[in-house]
Order: structure tokens, then sequence, then C-alpha cells
């Protein structure tokens, strides 16, 4: 099935973009660290560093959807490769130098972080672009596989760069990723759609909020996202290395879960390249409520490293099979006009309440303790899945009716 997906060359191209790209990224949150630890010692700064980095990506991602609707969608993906590259060769140039000051990398993780919030909507959409309809699914989940492999080879070549030739090469080597990217979007020829009417920004986002709204299967389950990443897996997030710590024998073994994470997602990925269940969202959400909130309960409970690693690998894999079919249905479900902004409402959801999450996870386990918090966390997992599943638009979710319909009538937006 794969092999059938890269016999596509605009998604060749595409693929070998995203894979380099992301390779890249998975340098940053190590080499971004130490380069900023090594500066200042402070993790106060580090802090200031990487929520100047996400809150752009946060105000700004509904009009990267607008945006990406707009223009031709590689385009965009293109000047958001070019700015993050100068903004990632300038960071690994004054660290270099020796002329790194903390404010000139909040400013240019900051102006990462912007040009991000232009890519993710663009990218999403342009999928559909690349590949016929029915090769949509194995699409997404080799896109998926190259992300999760990069999951894993990412921070394990950060370490290597970083402690033999220091944080500022890494940065360097994100920036190249991100010009090697550029050159396989240049190379992208796509078809150009009927050019759409232009209005306000204001009218077009309210047309993406209408065309979000107005599919019950997609808001509902954004909001579940929502609420997880919050309750859920910030908790996980924050509290999981400090119990690995303290109770599960030291970094080695919080190494160990996520690797197991990483590697189920890649097992997924690979599942996801054929497995197509007729109810996809329920089948997800069915293997989200017997796994998340059992690896945050075992974690808790300081279970055995080996239990805890088991459960890992399944909720790994279920997150990647999710994000397989969650992409594949918004790019059949939804009219190619329209699909940047509405998957830029699907970022922004997933997005706006981690943050606040994260900040509150250590305050609550400090008042009330960590397994207590880890267990309250998994009791709102199972709470949140299970009510998801009870609204039939989810539940009953079915895309092959629009898929057989677009294979009837292929054309394509741009």
């Amino acid at each position: 099935m794969a092999r059938g997906v890269l016999t596509e060359r605009p998604f060749r191209l595409l693929f070998a973009g995203r894979a380099i790209s992301s390779l890249g990224d998975r340098l940053v949150p190590v080499a971004l660290a130490f380069a900023v630890l090594d500066l200042t010692g402070s993790v106060t700064d580090l802090g200031l560093v990487i929520a100047a980095q996400t809150t752009p990506l946060v105000v700004l991602v509904l009009f990267g959807g607008v945006w990406a609707d707009r223009l031709p969608r590689q385009l965009v993906m293109l000047a958001s490769d070019c700015v993050r590259a100068l903004a990632q060769a300038t960071s690994a140039l004054l660290l270099l130098t020796g002329e790194a000051q903390i404010w000139q990398l909040i400013v240019l993780q900051a102006l990462y972080g912007a040009a991000e919030a232009f890519f993710g909507p663009a990218s999403t959409a342009v999928v559909s672009q690349t590949v016929s309809a029915s090769e949509l699914q194995p699409a997404n989940a080799l896109l998926g596989l190259a992300d999760n492999a990069a999951e894993i080879a990412g921070p394990a070549l950060a370490g290597v760069v970083v402690a033999t030739a220091g944080p500022g090469w890494g940065l360097a080597a994100d920036a190249v990723t991100f010009l090697a990217s550029g050159v396989c979007l240049l190379a992208l020829r796509l078809e150009r759609g009927e050019p759409q009417p232009r209005r306000s920004t204001l009218a077009e986002l309210s047309e993406g909020w209408r065309a979000f709204r107005s599919r019950t299967w997609l808001w509902a389950s954004v909001v579940f996202f929502t609420l997880y990443m919050a309750l859920v897996f910030a908790p996980f997030q924050v509290l999981g290395p400090a119990v690995a710590r303290s109770h599960l024998g030291g970094a080695g073994a919080w190494a160990a879960i996520s690797a197991a994470l990483g590697a189920g997602a890649v097992a997924g990925g690979v599942v996801g390249l054929r497995w197509k269940p007729r109810r996809p969202l329920r089948t997800a959400f069915v293997v989200f409520l017997l796994s998340a909130p059992a690896l945050l309960a075992l974690v808790g409970a300081h279970a055995p490293l080996a239990a805890i690693v088991a459960v890992a690998i399944l909720d790994g894999g279920a997150g990647s099979l999710f994000n397989a079919w969650w992409f594949t249905a918004q790019q059949t479900e939804v009219p190619a006009g329209e699909l940047s902004r509405v998957s830029s409402w699907d970022y922004l959801g997933t997005l706006a309440l981690e943050p606040v999450g994260l900040a509150a996870a250590g305050p609550v386990a400090g008042a009330v303790g960590f397994s207590a918090t880890l267990f309250g966390a998994a009791g709102i997992g199972v709470l949140l899945a299970g009510a998801v599943l009870l609204v039939p638009a989810v539940r009953n979710f079915s895309p092959q009716d629009s898929l057989a319909a677009a294979q009837e009538n292929p054309a394509r937006g741009y």
C-alpha cells in the first residue's frame, strides 16, 4: 500500500520534505534546552523561550488556515520553511559565535512559532492534492510513520550532536532540514482549483468556523482532545518523569516508557497503512478508553516497568492510528476550499488548554499527591472517552461513503 502511494511524484516530494524537516524538528527540544541552560542556567529562561515558540502558534493558527485556503498551499509551506530556516540559522550563528542573549532567542523562536502556525493547516490540506482519494489513509499513515520514526531517532541524534559539537550545531542542522524541505516544495507541481472569491479575513474566519461547527463528529472530537491534552496528557508529561525517577528506577525507566510510546506509534503507523475500519472514530476512542487511562493509572500505582511499557506501546499505537484516520476523515469530508481553515480550528483546539494543564499539574500534585493526581487524570480520561463515544455522530462516523463519492468525482482543490 505504501509503495502505491509513493509512486505518485507529488506525494513523494511532499513525503520527502516532511520527513526531513520532521527529523530536524526533533533535534530542537534537546538543542534549545541545552542552549538556554548553557547560556544562563535558568529553567525560567527556558520556559520563556519555549513559551515564545508556542504562543504565536496558538494566536496565529486560525489566520494560517485562512491564508492556506487563499493561496497555493505549497507556497505557504515554502514561505514557512524559509522563515523557520532563517530563525534557526540566526539562532545557531548567535550561539556558535558566543553572542547569543536570551531576548534574541525569545524573538527568534517567536518568529519560528509564527511561521509554524501557517505551515500546519496548509500541510494537512495539501495531502489531498498529492494522492488519489482512495490513497488518502495510506498517505496520512506514511506521513505519521515518518513523524514517529523521527520521534525516536531525533532526540538520540540531538544528544550526539549536542554532546560532541554543541547545541548551536543542533539548531543549524534544523535550519538545513528546512532548506531541504523547501527544495522539495519548489519541485512540487499541483493542480489549481477554481479561484475562490476574496473576502475579508474576518469573513473567511467566520466561514471556517461555520464549516467546523456544522460537523458534529469534528467539533465533538476536538473538544475531547482540548480537554484530554490539558487534563490527561499534561499531567502525564509533567509527573511521569518524576515518578520514574523516584519509584521506577530513574531516567532510564522514563526513557524506556518514552521509547515504548514511540515504538507503538511506529507500529500503529504501519497498521494504519492498511486497516480501514468501518467506524474509525469509534474504534480509535475505544482504544483510547482502554489504553491511555490504564497507562496513567499504572504509572500512578508505581506498577512494574514491564507492565507500563506494554501499555505504553498500545497507547502510542492508538494515537498513531487515530491521526491516520482523523486526517483522512477531514480530507474526505471537508471541501478542499475550506479545509485549511477547518483544520486550523483543530490545531487551535488541541493546543489551547495544554499550557494551562502543564502549569497546573505541579501545584495540583503538590496539594493532593502525585499518585492521586495521576489516578484522577486516568479517571477523567475514561469519562472523556466515554462521553465522546455517546455522541452518535462520532460513534457512527464512517468516511467510506465520502471516499466513494470522491473517487467518482476526483477533482481537487488548491
